[in-house]
């Protein structure tokens, strides 16, 4: 079992920035990747960002590329989601997530439904 706990979350004005935290315990040597996704209301949940937990390669959705960067500190068993340029768009609830399935090619998957282990959530809402 691996439990996550995110934080950093809160409200901002549109062009500000936020980073959020997300704190891993438990069976953490499992971890192939960790992933942020967010859920606006009446919405979909959506992938955001993800990382290899070793190997360090990463991926982005479409809209926050070069606005949002995911990094680890495996020291701290912790992953960040440092959020510039942030619009109000980007007002969700968002939530860390852990994925023990290891892929060939260093691969990193975008589906909600490859993840094993979710944190509790954290609100970002961006003011216009």
């Amino acid at each position: 079992q691996v439990q996550l706990v995110e934080s950093g979350g809160g409200l901002m004005q549109a062009g500000g920035s936020l980073t959020l935290s997300c704190v891993a315990s438990g069976r953490t040597i499992s971890v192939y990747a960790m992933g942020w996704f967010r859920q606006a209301p009446g919405k979909e949940r959506e992938f955001v960002a993800a990382i290899r937990w070793f190997g360090g390669n990463t991926l982005y959705e479409d809209s926050v590329k070069g606005r949002f960067t995911i990094s680890r500190d495996k020291a701290k068993n912790t992953v960040y989601l440092q959020m510039n340029s942030l619009k109000p768009e980007d007002t969700a609830v968002y939530y860390c997530a852990a994925d023990q399935t290891s892929r060939a090619g260093a691969v990193l998957t975008t589906g909600a439904t490859e993840y094993d282990y979710w944190g509790q959530g954290t609100q970002v809402t961006v003011s216009s």
